[in-house]
């Protein structure tokens, strides 16, 4: 089973994400990372993958790795930037289905 992503989790482009999505919901005392949230490039909302769970009505993202739009260095720099996907989660909390 895929790790929770977390605030301040990697992306694979060097950025952490930045959780705006919720305030409620924590990981291994950091908040839960759900759809559409950006990372610390600008923009990069993250996508959820196959997992079902909920937050406040948005769904939870995982390092399955979960992709991501592109953010606001894709361009110019490009690749990663322009898919910048998970590239870490909890080391012990998990979510699927």
């Amino acid at each position: 089973m895929p790790p929770a992503h977390r605030q301040d989790d990697l992306r694979v482009c060097g950025a952490t994400t930045t959780v705006v999505g919720q305030g409620t919901v924590t990981v291994n005392g950091k908040l839960w990372a759900v759809d559409n949230d950006p990372n610390t490039h600008g923009g990069g909302g993250l996508i959820p993958s196959g997992s079902t769970v909920k937050i406040q009505g948005k769904r939870v993202i995982v390092h399955a790795a979960d992709s991501a739009v592109a953010d606001n260095l894709c361009p110019p720099i490009g690749p990663p930037h322009c898919n910048p996907q998970t590239a870490q989660g909890s080391g012990d909390v998990t979510a699927y289905g």
